[in-house]
């Protein structure tokens, strides 16, 4: 065969970078052609994104939305309406106001909240506290009595100052504690109570002598005081010893109750 007319492989063509893009013929152009339109940005083979600018300033849109969330609102208002209700059919206690009757000022309900073998014990708590309102009371208008015979206007002041901060101190400080660890068997609670419980005793014993230290001593219906009132005004020795048997009946009552609910305490521990 003749091979004298075959192309060399190893031969290389002139390739004219500078021309039209068609090779001489008989050539084989290495070079691919060149594509008679770029491709860049702007041009139509360019991939385009349409993103909406005035979305956001659509009234249609806002008033969509606008109205899914009113509408989830809602819907949560009815949801929370709906456990609230759930709740109270469950019997589960909420703290609203409920005593006294004609004017509730505190929440109590010892008969729903309290288990049934702890309710006497406080019912006997709340004889107590009943018992230092009273007491404190009953000062006030023996000590009144007392102003009024002559005793002076400063110890009328300190017989309403021990009114207006012992009530309700005694109902924030140890009724309230005892009445809501009863309620759960808090262990916190009841320290609370037991440490503010001691001091309301303490309290009631110095109340009950009215020594003439700390406190004036008439502005207080304890024996000391009455002693030295009766002498000077039958009436007014009267209601002071009346006050200091209200004061040590309370003391003993305070006793009973601190025994009785530490007994159940170390019961339930």
């Amino acid at each position: 065969m003749n091979r004298h007319n075959d192309p060399n492989p190893f031969d290389e063509e002139e390739v004219n970078p500078f021309s039209n893009g068609a090779a001489a013929p008989g050539s084989r152009s290495r070079i691919p052609p060149l594509a008679s339109e770029p491709l860049g940005f702007g041009q139509k083979h360019d991939a385009t994104v349409d993103i909406p600018l005035d979305t956001m300033n659509d009234p249609k849109k806002k008033e969509k939305e606008l109205a899914a969330w009113e509408a989830d609102l809602k819907r949560r208002e009815k949801d929370i309406k709906r456990r609230e209700d759930a709740v109270s059919k469950a019997g589960v206690p909420t703290d609203d106001k409920n005593w006294p009757p004609l004017f509730p000022i505190i929440h109590h309900d010892i008969a729903k909240e309290i288990p049934v073998h702890a309710q006497r014990l406080q019912y006997l708590a709340f004889a107590s506290w009943l018992g230092i309102v009273l007491c404190l009371v009953f000062n006030v208008i023996a000590v009144t009595v007392c102003w009024i015979r002559g005793g002076g206007v400063k110890i009328f002041f300190l017989a309403i100052i021990y009114a207006l901060l012992g009530c309700p101190l005694s109902y924030v400080l140890w009724y309230r504690p005892l009445y809501r660890a009863m309620r759960t068997d808090s262990a916190l609670k009841f320290s609370w109570f037991f440490l503010f419980y001691l001091v309301h005793i303490g309290f009631c014993i110095f109340a009950a002598i009215a020594p003439p230290i700390v406190f004036h001593g008439k502005s207080l219906t304890g024996i000391l005081a009455a002693i030295d009132v009766f002498g000077d005004h039958v009436v007014v020795g009267i209601f002071y010893l009346v006050g200091f048997a209200l004061f040590c009946l309370e003391s003993l009552l305070s006793f009973w109750v601190l025994q009785k609910v530490y007994m159940y305490f170390r019961g339930n521990k």
